[in-house]
């Protein structure tokens, strides 16, 4: 199962938008796709509740742990089976115990950064958190981080960019803030979900994120978008031939070929 971690200690990140907008990708491609809502808020809820009844099944659960509690309990009893990619949206400030059980839980982790000096300060603390308190470890967990929400004439974008490129993590693309992604969340959708000629910058704004998901290098032109981003048959075929000759196969479970 692909796990992903979409975490920041630091409100405001973006960490749902990025959550929906990876889950609903999956899911569109017609894998078996799970939402765990760790945030209080249930914004990854809310925005399933709108869902489209023609849109790809996600199934969503209300993970937040109660008031006072430091631990996730019996990850399985969310997670249905079968679920092939499983998504999970951390809430902001998540510490201790919790941190460690999601990152043990989680084979890849985003970090996605806004540009603001505070949230520049925060989340190089946060990383520091991630290694020592929650265990990261790049042997057995793959973390990156995103820049999200950029303004084309932020201020702080030339530092934010300095500070996530200054990281010895995979920096991996730069999200812009655009309007398209607060119209597909008011639908419930992802961005790859709608018109492609309206939504082609920001499919662009995903590609290396998928591609770095993926697990391997995927050669992408400028048009067609969809159908160069991940080659879902070709990549299980790819799959299946690595796992012949090595010892570990991709981080997707790819379907069988029906």
């Amino acid at each position: 199962m692909l796990s992903i971690l979409v975490i920041n200690s630091k409100g405001g990140s973006g960490k749902t938008t990025l959550s929906t907008n990876l889950a609903s990708y999956y899911a569109s491609r017609k894998f078996r796709t799970t939402i765990l809502d760790y945030d209080p808020q249930g914004s990854c809820l809310q925005w399933l509740r709108v869902r489209p009844g023609h849109a790809c099944t996600i199934h969503g659960a209300n993970a937040a742990p109660p008031k006072g509690a430091s631990t996730l309990h019996n990850l399985q009893k969310w997670v249905p089976v079968g679920t092939e990619v499983l998504v999970i949206d951390a809430p902001s400030g998540t510490r201790g115990l919790l941190l460690q059980e999601m990152v043990r839980r989680s084979n890849y982790i985003v970090v996605p950064v806004v540009p603001s000096p505070i949230d520049i300060h925060a989340t190089a603390d946060f990383i520091k958190d991630l290694f020592h308190i929650g265990g990261a470890s790049p042997n057995k967990t793959k973390i990156a981080v995103v820049a999200n929400r950029l303004r084309s004439n932020s201020p702080s974008r030339e530092a934010l960019e300095c500070f996530l490129s200054s990281l010895k993590l995979p920096y991996l693309t730069s999200i812009s803030d655009s309007d398209n992604y607060l119209r597909a969340a008011g639908k419930g959708l992802g961005v790859f979900e709608m018109d492609e000629a309206d939504t082609f910058a920001e499919r662009q704004e995903y590609l290396p994120i998928l591609k770095w998901l993926d697990g391997q290098d995927i050669y992408c032109q400028m048009s067609d978008v969809d159908s160069k981003i991940v080659n879902m048959e070709e990549s299980r075929k790819f799959a299946l031939q690595r796992a012949n000759v090595k010892a570990w196969h991709s981080p997707i479970l790819r379907k069988a070929e029906r």
